[in-house]
């Protein structure tokens, strides 16, 4: 029997949206040809054509009805739509039957629709996935598809490519652009031994790499599994609507029993039957969470819980990691010292001469910074994970790391001297000439143009900004200030923000938490609402965060805050409006004021614009 129900099932499924359509259009044109005919009798039929829309509308809900009971003893609402189409049927309102059936199927599609265009704003967000990649196999290099590869399989990697798989590197040196997975503040070096994730981009050097995870657990893979984790059936807030939808299974079979035995008039208990029917209760719900999470997505957010919203709806505080959240993750040359007779003009025109030719990307930094016409370059050479070198003017000019420069006397005082701006999160960059140390260039993160206002608007919708950072406290209270944060935690450790947030639980704070990296993992679990700035960022920072932002663009994050309030509100909108409109039309069934037709035309109505209400969050915007 169980064996039959799922093959049932699974014929159902066949066709998809496309089949709902067809069967809708069906159903309409013999339901117009049906009151028609009643009218101004013209088709000499032996049965009343209403009746398609009762095979082609009203079968597929009454064998999901079956099918729900039968395997899962699930009673939803189709079980008590099928319940009113059979007793609509029994008692000859064929009508009535096909016209319950046709509305049921309309309001189904609609959600659907609203469902659908929901995904396809998520999945345009996932078109990450690299298509091939270079195998090494006996010395020969072979271009395969990127889900071909296989665990420990050697690969290739050009500069400019995308990276295919998760792996670690076995020979060369590069730089790998990581934004897309974890929000990093500048591009990363990697050399042997290195990790790299799939979906991040080689800057530049060729390497080769040993893949270490493919197909569904490779990093890019894992944007996937988010998208498809965002299921708004998972909202508490759903199941609540369900189970009142299984007491309002009982209360109608009741009420249209008792109606029926004292005043003997079955129409008027089929029409209760069919106006009881919780169908705009059921989709109240799920049809807004889905909205609104398509509705995040175009503003660059992936929802992984459907019961993300209902939570960030209720946060009172927000923490925010400093680096990579409000500030750009983008270096930009900020002092440029010289410690020789050269002025600092002409050591930043050196920098920027000599980076000219360097692939690094803290070197094209400098050269973007600089934006003038360089110097003629000669002898140029690269010393991997160290610097640059050539020769300029006929004077031997290095730049380059402490590493390098620990052979051109790098001393004390001048380390400390530039500690001073590594402690504020800066890079330093040494210039030497002629083997001599000249001087340094300090590249650091600037602040997001975006951050005090989107400070500033968080704070207006009565939520408290708080900034949770692992830097100085000097830096932290520079930064907190800029933006207008008051709340300030320096300093920290991941076990750290992870004591900040589990205290504001304990006074009774609905806190969320924005980070980007591994590091900031134990928080976003431990928060209310966790979200990963940055895409997906490593496994653990997809396992422990409820909403990704991909583009890291947080003058957003005003905007879904707004949009969970919003969403909650239209559900409990919905709510009380297909409770009451169910309330007011069981007292027109019960006094015979309203029969089976106008009652499933009131009630299933009630459903569309349910749907409808809850397809307006698609759309919308919070006032500035």
């Amino acid at each position: 029997m169980k064996k039959m129900m799922f093959k049932l099932e699974e014929l159902l499924e066949v066709g998809g949206m496309k089949k709902d359509i067809v069967f809708l259009v069906i159903g309409g044109v013999s339901l117009l040809f049906s009151l028609m005919n009643s009218r101004f009798p013209f088709l000499p039929l032996p049965f009343d054509i209403a009746w398609l829309s009762i095979l082609f509308c009203g079968i597929p809900i009454i064998l999901e009805a079956v099918i729900g009971l039968t395997t899962r003893f699930d009673i939803k609402a189709d079980v008590l739509v099928s319940l009113a189409l059979i007793a609509s049927i029994f008692i000859h309102e064929d009508f009535a039957a096909g016209e319950v059936a046709f509305i049921m199927q309309l309001g189904a599609l609609l959600e659907d629709l609203t469902v659908a265009r929901a995904r396809a704003g998520i999945e345009k967000l996932v078109q990450l996935t690299p298509q091939t990649a270079r195998v090494i196999s006996h010395n020969e290099e072979q271009i395969i598809p990127a889900e071909q590869v296989q665990l420990k399989d050697i690969l290739r990697v050009l500069p400019g490519e995308t990276i295919p798989v998760d792996g670690i590197l076995l020979s060369g040196q590069t730089s790998v652009n990581q934004a897309v997975m974890t929000g990093e503040s500048l591009p990363v070096d990697k050399t042997v031994g290195d990790t790299v994730s799939s979906g991040t981009v080689n800057q530049y050097g060729a390497f080769e790499m040993k893949a270490t995870k493919v197909g569904k657990d490779s990093s890019i893979q894992r944007m996937i599994q988010l998208v498809q984790s965002a299921d708004a059936d998972k909202a508490k807030i759903v199941g609540l609507a369900d189970r009142w939808a299984t007491w309002i299974v009982v209360i109608a079979l009741s009420a249209a029993t008792l109606t029926w035995l004292f005043t003997g008039q079955i129409i008027r208990a089929v029409t209760i039957l069919v106006v009881f029917c919780p169908c705009a209760l059921v989709l109240a719900t799920p049809t807004a969470i889905m909205a609104a999470i398509g509705n995040a997505t175009k503003h660059g957010f992936l929802v992984r819980e459907g019961d993300a919203l209902e939570r960030l709806a209720g946060v009172r505080k927000i923490t925010f990691d400093k680096t990579g959240t409000l500030t750009y993750g983008t270096p930009v040359v900020t002092a440029v010292k010289s410690l020789s007779s050269y002025s600092e003009a002409e050591l930043y025109a050196y920098a920027a001469s000599v980076e000219k030719m360097s692939e690094h990307p803290l070197g094209k930094a400098i050269v973007h910074c600089y934006g003038k016409e360089t110097l003629p370059v000669q002898d140029f050479h690269m010393e991997p994970g160290e610097g640059v070198s050539a020769v300029i003017d006929g004077k031997t000019i290095h730049a380059g790391n402490a590493k390098l420069f620990n052979r051109i006397h790098l001393n004390a005082e001048v380390a400390k001297e530039a500690e001073s701006y590594l402690s504020d999160g800066s890079t330093v960059i040494y210039m030497g000439i002629d083997g001599e140390l000249a001087g340094f260039i300090v590249l650091s993160d600037t602040l997001r143009t975006e951050s005090y206002d989107t400070i500033q608007k968080i704070r207006d919708l009565h939520i408290t900004p708080v900034l949770l950072t692992g830097d100085h406290e000097n830096a932290a209270l520079n930064i907190a200030k800029k933006v207008g944060i008051t709340e300030v935690k320096a300093n920290c450790l991941p076990e750290d923000k992870l004591t900040a947030i589990e205290e504001a639980q304990k006074r009774g704070e609905s806190v969320s938490m924005i980070g980007d990296g591994i590091n900031d993992a134990p928080a976003l679990k431990k928060a209310n609402v966790g979200i990963a700035m940055g895409g997906i960022g490593s496994d653990i920072a997809v396992d422990a965060a409820d909403i990704a932002l991909v583009d890291d663009e947080i003058k957003e994050l005003p905007h879904l805050l707004a949009l969970s309030k919003r969403m909650m509100k239209t559900i409990k909108i919905n709510l009380s409006f297909s409770m009451a409109l169910n309330f007011l039309a069981i007292v027109l069934a019960i006094t015979g004021i309203l029969g089976p037709v106008v009652g499933a035309l009131v009630h299933n109505a009630g459903s569309v614009l349910v749907i409808i209400n809850s397809a307006l969050l698609l759309k919308w915007k919070a006032q500035e």
